[in-house]
């Protein structure tokens, strides 16, 4: 069914559901996972794009938290090593091993051995060994132009990488694959109870459209997966035990690979507060990251990063390599994620505050936020098997099943490089035989995007406005200079048909798109060249 059908179909009155998630990214995502795939009912809908906030936004990383181990959180950090490894496995190409570089220099914290130590508590509870200690030589190796004063050496240990967004985008699909409604750019505007507070329904209403427009859904879960919002959902009912949510803003600079050749993640504690920061590569782009700071801005505008921001990370670079002199002129674009940090109010300093998820039961509605993108799916299982509760006609599905459909993958075609034809395999999992029917498998210029993904997303993947496709289907306006602004046209060419706009909206999506990347993916003012 098109979008359309699916909310005629919904305002005709066929909107009972056993499960309404509420929220669009990697948490509500993996609950619509879940759920549709434990046979329920399931309907997902998001006030902006899926993925719009965190999970497009967050630093990339499907890693076990060293420094949460580091901090005394053995269960937080052994749940996440084991779902690292589980992911790795389920969906290469989606998921992929990443080699950090932890250099030790003469007086800083931590020692060598002090960090094999936590190395080797990490490599028990993941059950695989990775770490490895380096002497200088070996450390300016795998990292070419690394600072050299003082070096001791370096550990080397194994994380993994991921793009979020299209994590988000896969688990979506997954879900509807077992029958989940998903709908972007629907927000839900007031919870139903009955008289004895409990939940029995939900309006929703498309974005754009009328508050008359509302539309009543029949349920008597809801899961407020809603990130940041979550309280403000929350806040609507009787409940006296509460989120709390504190918005923690962590951005980032990218750079052209070229001027920081890095090949895996190069970790240091940053000089000015001691926090651990790093630079990675991702996408064919080098990523330096990421900051931890209060977000007092509207949550519904796009987070940006600011001047104070762009020095601290620059640091990062010129820390760890000094001779690549990296500036602001550097920059090819930025992006701000808000954390939705659960906080008990005791005046922490930001980066001190409790990684951990909470949850609140409020009479058929569960209130999630919180926790790693790592551990989405063990937050989602505990959110949907709060939501059915004891006893339940449901049950939900046998934690060793896969979160990802193992479909048979088709033939490399000629035209697809080996590197990214696994990149296409994990993206798109059972779809891929699809994506290749009549497509267009040439690369976008200086990127291993195919234009047929472009096309895939305009017609399977709720593209709603331009921004969407070039900053959450595909990264296009991350990795290429000025916004991607010199490709658009061939965009078009290939997109505008699918999208069925016509000329007027297509520069209208033009105009709002350039605005908005200037706005929160670019340098700030004063910043810029």
């Amino acid at each position: 069914m098109t979008r359309q059908q699916i909310l005629a179909d919904l305002r005709s009155g066929n909107s009972q559901f056993d499960v309404v998630v509420i929220g669009g990214g990697i948490t509500g995502a993996g609950a619509a996972r879940e759920a549709a795939g434990s046979g329920l009912k399931t309907l997902l809908v998001e006030q902006k794009d899926f993925a719009w906030g965190t999970s497009s936004r967050s630093s990339k990383m499907v890693h076990g938290g060293l420094r949460y181990l580091g901090s005394g959180h053995l269960g937080l950090t052994r749940a996440a090593v084991r779902e690292r490894q589980r992911l790795m496995t389920e969906a290469p190409g989606l998921i992929e091993p990443l080699r950090f570089v932890m250099p030790h220099y003469q007086g800083q914290f931590p020692s060598p051995r002090m960090f094999q130590t936590l190395l080797a508590v990490y490599d028990c509870l993941a059950g695989v060994r990775s770490r490895q200690r380096l002497s200088p030589s070996q450390a300016l190796q795998w990292a070419p132009g690394l600072a050299q004063s003082g070096l001791l050496g370096a550990s080397l240990f194994t994380d993994a990488l991921t793009d979020d967004a299209r994590l988000v985008q896969r688990l979506i699909s997954e879900a509807r694959r077992d029958g989940a409604v998903c709908l972007n750019y629907v927000a839900a505007k007031q919870v139903i109870r009955d008289d004895n507070g409990w939940v029995n329904g939900l309006t929703i209403c498309e974005d754009g459209e009328p508050a008359e427009s509302t539309i009543t859904l029949s349920t008597t879960r809801i899961i407020n997966a809603t990130g940041a919002w979550a309280d403000q959902l929350q806040n609507q009912g009787p409940s006296a035990n509460s989120l709390t949510i504190r918005p923690l803003r962590g951005s980032h600079l990218v750079v052209p690979w070229q001027r920081l050749p890095v090949t895996c993640a190069v970790s240091l504690f940053h000089p000015e507060d001691k926090r651990p920061v790093f630079a990675f590569p991702w996408a064919g782009t080098t990523v330096l990251g990421t900051t931890d700071l209060d977000h007092g801005d509207d949550l519904n505008r796009e987070p940006a990063i600011n001047a104070s921001e762009v020095q601290y990370l620059l640091k990062v670079a010129t820390t760890l390599f000094p001779g690549a002199q990296l500036s602001a002129d550097d920059v090819v674009s930025t992006w701000a994620g808000v954390r939705p940090v659960v906080t008990g109010g005791q005046g922490k300093a930001p980066s001190k505050e409790n990684r951990e998820h909470a949850l609140r039961l409020d009479k058929g509605l569960i209130s999630i936020a919180g926790g790693k993108l790592t551990t989405f799916r063990c937050i989602a299982r505990e959110a949907l098997q709060a939501a059915l509760g004891e006893p339940s006609p449901f049950t939900v599905q046998p934690d060793g099943q896969p979160v990802f459909s193992q479909g048979q993958a088709p033939a490399r075609p000629d035209a697809v490089r080996h590197a990214t034809w696994r990149r296409l395999t994990g993206y798109y999992g059972p779809a891929l035989a699809q994506l290749c029917v009549d497509a267009d498998l040439t690369e976008v210029p200086g990127t291993d995007v195919l234009w047929a993904e472009l096309a895939w997303a305009c017609r399977y993947e709720q593209v709603f406005h331009l921004d969407d496709l070039l900053l959450r289907r595909t990264r296009l306006g991350l990795i290429l200079p000025n916004a991607a602004e010199a490709l658009l046209p061939e965009v078009r060419n290939h997109c505008q048909d699918w999208l069925e706009w016509d000329d007027q909206r297509w520069q209208q999506e033009v105009e709002r798109y350039l605005a908005l990347h200037q706005q929160a993916y670019a340098l700030p003012p004063g910043e810029a060249r």
